[in-house]
């Protein structure tokens, strides 16, 4: 009777059409597949059963999270090994994944008849605890929905993003010279930001989204700003009033929980919104800008930071990706960078300056995921080993993503220009300072 290993590897083989790319090891000890291949480790049988009520991303993410399946070797060699499987899509990007195109063949009833008898009986067990309770899409995005995922993705405590993001506290891309540090990096991408904003002293700035705080004290304390930071999450504002105190800012820098849309001082001369828009949605995002728009000062610039993905032939097809969804971003969504363009200009903004930060997030990501693996007992002790799981993955994956063209990253500078339409900024392009 053959091992499970290569009961495995051969029913990959029959379902996909071709070898199984990585080598396996089965919960019996065996091993199949190709030698010197980084192995993916099944731990348990139960993994398979989540994968036969759910095949596909989910099936096999949760599998990880509970711990079920593991990685031995380089975790981003067998993420590409098996994402022309399972994670890449099709020229427009709406086509199902390799595995859930191969579970429609006529041959899949044998197959997974098979792979019945080889997970063993009993129902899939439940969702690991780290899986987010989802709204219908009547309900995502409102208030009580954003602030939610908000807390779900950021409320897992501070020592653990400290682990993983470094002293800069800076959870978004970094802005690499060739032989840079993450620490100089992050700085020299808040004062990319602050120059393209023309921050000077006695000037407000609104920061959307402040996360821990770093770009408001940056603004404040090199360029003599005043600024208000709004978040949802009541850990992250916590930790950037005590950072504000303790660097004696707390007179220029007010940190509130708030919605964006319910900030009601404005005119502001400047906006930072930094990885904060891809929480907002299509059906919310021309709101988003008109709000914006209207917190500003003529003649008052915004600096938008957004995750970008691919355009699809037909955008009514886009659907937000199950592990993202589910463990690390609840409603979160992507759209083309002509996208948010558009919808900028629509809001009355004029769009200055696009510059795309592709590479430079592969490259924040893998230090990310090189912080973590470095404390990763740490790391479990201060969340889970699920939530730990769901961390590593989702870096290591979306490193992947930004090196392969899938998804990138921009920095779009707009300005509300006013009548007659000076815009205030200077004649070449990206010399910022007037």
């Amino acid at each position: 009777m053959q091992d499970a290993a290569s009961r495995l590897t051969d029913l990959a083989q029959e379902l996909l059409g071709a070898p199984f790319p990585v080598r396996v090891r089965a919960w019996d000890g065996s091993e199949a597949g190709p030698p010197g291949a980084p192995v993916l480790v099944v731990h348990h049988r139960r993994a398979l059963r989540r994968l036969l009520f759910k095949p596909g991303e989910l099936g096999l993410v949760r599998g990880w999270v509970a711990g079920e399946l593991s990685v031995e070797g380089d975790l981003y060699e067998v993420l590409d090994r098996l994402s022309s499987l399972v994670w890449d899509r099709g020229e427009d990007d709406t086509a199902p994944s390799t595995l859930l195109q191969a579970v429609r063949r006529p041959e899949i009833r044998r197959a997974g008849r098979a792979l019945l008898r080889l997970a063993g009986p009993g129902l899939p067990p439940p969702p690991p605890p780290e899986e987010a309770r989802r709204p219908g899409r009547g309900h995502r995005h409102t208030k009580g929905t954003d602030r939610k995922a908000i807390s779900h993705h950021y409320d897992v405590g501070n020592p653990f993003y400290e682990l993983v993001l470094g002293p800069s506290m800076v959870y978004s891309c970094a802005y690499w010279s060739e032989d840079g540090t993450l620490e100089q990096a992050q700085r020299d991408k808040l004062d990319l930001i602050a120059t393209k904003l023309g921050l000077r002293p006695g000037m407000r700035l609104l920061d959307v989204g402040c996360g821990w705080g770093s770009m408001a004290l940056y603004a404040a304390r090199e360029y003599g700003v005043e600024v208000v930071g709004v978040t949802l999450s009541r850990e992250q504002a916590a930790y950037a009033r005590k950072r504000a105190a303790e660097e004696g800012l707390g007179d220029k820098v007010e940190i509130r929980v708030q919605d964006y849309r319910d900030v009601r001082d404005g005119p502001f001369d400047a906006i930072s919104s930094i990885g904060m828009a891809e929480h907002v949605g299509a059906a919310r995002y021309e709101e988003y800008a008109h709000d914006l728009f209207a917190l500003l000062k003529p003649g008052g610039r915004l600096l938008n930071h957004q995750i970008a993905r691919r355009p699809l032939r037909d955008e009514s097809a886009y659907t937000i990706d199950e592990f993202i969804d589910a463990y690390v971003f609840p409603d979160g969504e992507l759209a083309p960078v002509g996208t948010t363009v558009s919808l900028l200009e629509r809001a009355g903004f004029e769009v200055r300056d696009v510059e795309a930060l592709r590479e430079h997030y592969e490259r924040t990501l893998r230090a990310w995921v090189s912080n973590l693996e470095a404390h990763w007992e740490e790391a479990v002790r201060l969340t889970s080993p699920g939530r730990a799981r769901v961390w590593r993955l989702y870096m290591a994956a979306s490193a992947l993503s930004f090196a392969r063209n899938r998804i990138g990253v921009n920095q779009v500078l707009a300005v509300r220009t006013p009548e007659p339409g000076e815009s205030g900024l200077p004649p070449r392009p990206r010399t910022w300072h007037n």
